[in-house]
């Protein structure tokens, strides 16, 4: 499918504008070890990270994807694990290569951006301003901003209607297929990353429009749609 060119575009944070896998694996084995347990170590974590803080403490206890802890296990970990992440949201958390050049091109063409993830203001909010994206995004919808999160359109339906701009107009850049679901069930383009977390599958298996190794390939295939 050839792209057409879009009046506004919305960014995912984890997996496409910022590493938070050494932040959030730091954060899974102190919970482990406060529990008496072994800890995993950050090449596994990178695995179950994708889906939000609740599912990854899920995940870590059980040691994989799917299924479920115990309610008193969650019950127990959850809030050190809050814990723990609000005072590690940023300190080893980094920004991908190429995403400083692709947003400066974005903004210097005049696209209108948004960010939009499945991770909580309170931590959304904090990081990009530790790494000095925050004021790229005309409007931040986080995890807990509406009453539904990615896979559902409706965040993105609110930031296309906050710009208003039409869905046939509105792209979303994200690296999952979460992100993929999302944009499909919009009506926006969706362009992934390579890179991102998908729980080690292939991005390109989910069928997005386009798939970018770096934001800085951004500039040209934006300069190439129709």
């Amino acid at each position: 499918m050839s792209l057409k060119q879009p009046k506004m575009i919305l960014i995912d944070v984890d997996g496409t504008l910022v590493d938070s896998v050494p932040d959030l694996a730091y954060c899974v084995d102190e919970m482990m070890k406060q529990l008496g347990r072994p800890v995993w170590g950050e090449e596994r974590v990178r695995d179950w990270v994708g889906n939000g803080v609740e599912r990854l403490t899920r995940r870590a206890l059980i040691g994989q994807l799917d299924g479920e802890p115990s309610d008193e296990d969650f019950a127990q970990a959850y809030p050190i694990f809050i814990e723990l992440y609000a005072e590690n949201t940023s300190k080893r958390s980094l920004l991908y290569p190429g995403v400083r050049e692709g947003l400066d091109y974005l903004k210097s063409a005049g696209y209108q951006l948004g960010c939009v993830t499945n991770k909580a203001a309170q931590f959304t909010i904090p990081l990009l301003k530790h790494l000095g994206v925050h004021d790229e995004f005309d409007i931040v919808i986080s995890g807990d901003t509406l009453a539904k999160k990615k896979p559902d359109p409706m965040p993105l339906l609110h930031g296309a209607e906050h710009f208003g701009v039409d869905a046939s107009d509105a792209m979303m850049l994200g690296d999952s297929v979460s992100d993929v679901k999302a944009a499909r069930a919009a009506g926006f383009q969706i362009v992934c990353m390579s890179y991102g977390y998908n729980h080690g599958v292939d991005i390109r298996e989910a069928n997005p429009d386009a798939v970018i190794d770096s934001m800085a390939e951004i500039q040209g295939l934006l300069e190439s749609a129709a």
